[in-house]
């Protein structure tokens, strides 16, 4: 049986992904108090999902990397970053805020070698031709670079995904079917930034965008992530 531990819980309407640097405002009593004892204790505390109805067990770790700004009548604007991935076996409420007993997991992959290359090559390539702006940040990028598993991840993160398409990024256990789902996704990213300046430019011309290129964005457009 799985080693378990005993971790703070904050439910969110957002995802956090290994890696993925995460800014909190923090403003309710029982979550300033849960934050000030994770500082106070240099200890992490675990990020699930909650969508207004459901509670969901896969969550990630998440680190205080630094306390931005502090109010007088206690909130705090933190910045955290993601660790580790965990199963919630046993979610409980005997403080103020939500605890649970949880077992972290890691990939079990059987891919070769030589697939987990072709396919970080074919995902690096395609975030090189993202426009800026859609680009990830110099940090996330860097940390992309390290390993297949980062950088699935990394891909997963960009604000082109919804909290339900990053949760199941978040659950999959497997490096290789992440990045080849991370490739179908950035293949339409791309193909919807494209789409977008084309039409911008006939519109800039003073010109009506064709029906097909305005259907074939609106097939394309992603669901609206949820907010925190």
């Amino acid at each position: 049986m799985p080693e378990t531990h005993r971790i703070p819980l904050f439910p969110l309407g957002v995802v956090l992904l290994p890696g993925m640097a995460l800014p909190l405002h923090i403003f309710e009593e029982r979550y300033k108090l849960m934050i000030s004892e994770c500082i106070e204790e240099d200890k992490p505390f675990g990020i699930v999902l909650f969508d207004g109805e459901q509670l969901y067990t896969v969550g990630c770790m998440a680190r205080i990397t630094e306390v931005t700004k502090r109010y007088e009548d206690g909130r705090m604007d933190i910045l955290t970053r993601g660790g580790q991935r965990f199963l919630a076996q046993k979610v409980f409420s005997e403080k103020s805020y939500m605890e649970a007993y949880v077992s972290f997991f890691e990939d079990s992959d059987d891919s070769s070698d030589d697939e987990l290359k072709r396919l970080f090559d074919s995902a690096m390539e395609l975030l090189g031709e993202l426009p800026e702006q859609d680009r990830l940040s110099e940090v996330m990028h860097l940390s992309a670079q390290s390993s297949p598993a980062q950088l699935s991840f990394s891909i997963a993160a960009l604000e082109d995904f919804s909290a339900s398409e990053k949760q199941r990024f978040l659950e999959m256990t497997s490096t290789a079917e992440r990045i080849k789902k991370g490739v179908e996704s950035l293949a339409r990213i791309l193909e919807r930034a494209r789409l977008t300046i084309e039409i911008s430019g006939i519109i800039g011309g003073n010109g009506s965008p064709p029906k097909r290129l305005l259907d074939l964005l609106s097939a394309q457009k992603p669901d609206k992530p949820q907010s925190g």
